[in-house]
């Protein structure tokens, strides 16, 4: 006879157990957010008061159902949305047992294991890698991103707002889905940094000029001068908004603020966070072929 290796000893064997044991652990970090139909988002149960969601997908409303860990059924009501994070925080009507949640590494090619919920009270698991881990980056809606997390793994629509995790048991982030379907995930450095701000004002202040844009090109003959081949023309412009104030009308193209081109929503975007409220920005657009500048008051935008 020969002797069978011990399968315990085994690093595959190893490297299975302590998933299974990580799943379960994690298990007590996330609830389901009943939706209609049946349906159910992931919720990250933050702490015992405070259940963080993606915004991008969670209803319109104000109060939601909770499936705890175990299964019990508690309400929540919203305390707050940042759709340029895509953070939204819930608060339950009963405190839940929240888990000490520490912050992980995210490194490009390393495990990276989502947890969603299953709906009943338990959790389901992903295992994928980190498929990129860079810097700091803005949404199209403006908001700061403190690293950009790409992950390499499946997800299904009720895991997305669970937590990821790094091979230590460290929080990566929150999983959602992010630029051309791509699983990212929204670092819990993001979700530190914006969790206070919801609760204490339920949103965050993002700058506002009132209008609706549209990139095209510019035409051929102000290439030249307009020194870039593409801006955004202006579809629409909100009544008594600070592009109607600056005398901005439909048709405009805007070719930069304050120096930035256009040619890109995302790099626009940066320049409206909460800082840019009240000051006085330079556009440089065509109208009527020719190029001209004029001065906008960024406003406040308002909540949805």
């Amino acid at each position: 006879m020969t002797d069978q290796a011990d399968p315990a000893a085994d690093p595959l064997v190893q490297f299975s157990n302590a998933l299974v044991a990580r799943a379960e652990t994690a298990n007590n970090a996330v609830v389901a957010i009943r939706l209609a139909h049946g349906r159910h988002l992931t919720g990250l149960l933050w702490r015992s008061d405070i259940v963080v969601a993606s915004e991008q997908s969670l209803p319109r409303k104000d109060e939601f159902e909770l499936v705890a860990p175990g299964g019990s059924v508690v309400t929540a009501k919203i305390a707050g949305r940042d759709p340029s994070t895509n953070i939204a925080i819930l608060r339950p009507a009963t405190p839940l047992v929240a888990p000490s949640i520490a912050a992980g590494e995210a490194q490009t090619g390393a495990v990276a294991l989502a947890i969603g919920a299953d709906g009943t009270g338990a959790a389901s698991a992903r295992l994928g890698l980190v498929n990129l881990a860079g810097p700091e980056w803005h949404s199209s809606r403006g908001g700061l991103i403190d690293r950009r997390i790409v992950l390499d793994l499946r997800l299904a629509q009720r895991e997305e707002g669970g937590p990821v995790f790094d091979a230590a048991g460290g929080c990566m982030g929150m999983s959602t889905f992010g630029p051309r379907g791509q699983v990212i995930a929204i670092p819990t450095a993001t979700i530190e940094r914006i969790v206070p701000q919801l609760l204490k004002d339920g949103r965050i202040a993002r700058g506002w000029l009132g209008v609706a844009l549209q990139a095209v090109a510019v035409p051929d003959a102000l290439r030249e001068t307009a020194g870039q081949s593409s801006g955004l023309m202006v579809m629409s412009v909100a009544e008594g908004g600070p592009a109607a104030q600056a005398g901005i009308v439909a048709g405009d193209i805007i070719l930069s603020v304050d120096g930035t081109s256009t040619h890109r929503f995302r790099r626009l975007a940066r320049l409206f966070g909460a800082d840019s409220i009240g000051r006085k920005a330079d556009l440089r657009l065509i109208r009527s072929g020719a190029v001209i500048t004029v001065q906008a008051t960024i406003a406040e935008r308002q909540a949805a």
